[in-house]
């Protein structure tokens, strides 16, 4: 295990009717006025906007609002944000939605204190202040509401980055699993599959003896296998629920992460088909994640055999490592198509003559070197062909 540090402060308030204390918390970390910041009009139908805002009210908190945030948010709304924080002295951003929403709102809280271009910082420069930031979450997915981690599409060349730092951990989180049970099957089997990738590309490291942290992951692999299925069934299932959207926080906050070297070739990979075509992140991940697991199995057959056995109960065979290691990826595959996620390039919507152009940005957009990944370093031979195996 490699030495670290880890520093996670969230404050977390979990369960139902939690929002209505979003005012309370928001007054606890400091804030006097508020941007809220949310995507379409799901938070308004539903009556959730409504609630903050009466929180806030309550306490005495001054708010202005910014709406508009898409799925795979974009830099030209984060820039809109900075200004309207800065034009209107607002001293905390409270983001009101999902992963996308929470990213948008850590790249505005960032940006307000920062003298340069916010995309400095999905340049490589590290999120070392920023505004306050608070979430009430509505989907289980990104992890971002106990995450250092942000991801924004600059619309200039469509370059999907991430960023992020201690500076933009939220100070709190308002996890009501109940906000989740009118998400459709799709959404929900989008976010199981982004909590799945999360564990996965922690899972996949070259660091020896890691067993806490990989015991960890299992754990959590194995929620997602027997709680999915659940509420894809039955979408009321509260108890289901709340059992992802934990995991899903314990995915991404760094907990599993400490002490090991990391993957993300998936997500990267990922990163260029969502940016060209907009798809959903879980559903880009599903096509990806077998194809880069197949063409880096042979680094460290026994690790994918590992998990084979742990979490999706293949037999383990001794003489032929291999076999099991093909068998693990094969169940989580049949496991993603099971839930309702696409398996191809074709069910994406992606195609094949872009494949070049994708890994022309995916190697060498915005200043990387000509590889990715942190298992197996990938160059542009190889993420062609990893490619080329979705379609």
């Amino acid at each position: 295990m490699k030495n670290f540090t880890f520093w996670s402060p969230t404050y977390f308030s979990f369960g139902k009717d939690a929002e209505n204390g979003t005012g309370s918390l928001v007054k606890r970390f400091g804030g006097s006025k508020v941007l809220i910041h949310y995507g379409g009009g799901s938070v308004k139908r539903s009556g959730l906007l409504d609630r903050v805002k009466a929180s806030l009210e309550k306490e005495g908190v001054k708010y202005v609002e910014l709406g508009g945030v898409m799925p795979n948010p974009r830099s030209g709304l984060v820039y809109e944000g900075i200004e309207l924080c800065r034009k209107e002295g607002v001293d905390f951003v409270l983001a009101v939605g999902g992963g996308s929403t929470i990213d948008s709102a850590k790249a505005i809280a960032a940006g307000v204190l920062y003298d340069g271009d916010f995309w400095d910082f999905y340049c490589g420069k590290p999120m070392e202040s920023a505004l306050p930031v608070g979430t009430v979450l509505t989907i289980s997915a990104a992890g971002s509401e106990g995450s250092a981690d942000t991801v924004i599409t600059h619309e200039n060349g469509m370059l999907k980055r991430g960023g992020g730092g201690d500076a933009v951990r939220p100070k709190f989180s308002i996890l009501n699993p109940a906000l989740t049970q009118t998400l459709s099957a799709y959404q929900t089997a989008c976010g199981i599959t982004d909590i799945m990738a999360h564990l996965y590309e922690r899972y996949l490291t070259n660091t020896k003896e890691v067993e806490v942290t990989d015991r960890m992951i299992e754990a959590l692999l194995l929620t997602m296998v027997h709680e999915g299925p659940r509420v894809i069934a039955n979408p009321d299932n509260y108890e289901a629920r709340a059992n992802i959207m934990w995991a899903g926080m314990m995915a991404h906050n760094q907990s599993c992460g400490v002490g090991r070297s990391q993957d993300w070739a998936s997500h990267n990979l990922e990163h260029e088909l969502s940016a060209l075509y907009d798809c959903a992140h879980g559903a880009g991940l599903a096509v990806v994640m077998p194809a880069v697991f197949t063409y880096n199995m042979n680094h460290d057959v026994m690790r994918f055999a590992q998990v084979a056995v742990r979490v999706w109960g293949c037999q383990m065979d001794f003489e032929h490592p291999e076999i099991t290691a093909k068998a693990g990826i094969e169940a989580f595959r049949r496991f993603l198509i099971s839930i309702g996620m696409p398996k191809n390039f074709e069910e994406l919507g992606a195609k094949e003559e872009d494949i070049p152009y994708m890994v022309k940005t995916l190697c060498y957009g915005n200043g990387r070197k000509g590889t990715v990944g942190g298992f197996v370093s990938l160059n542009e031979d190889d993420c062609t062909q990893i490619y080329r195996m979705m379609v």
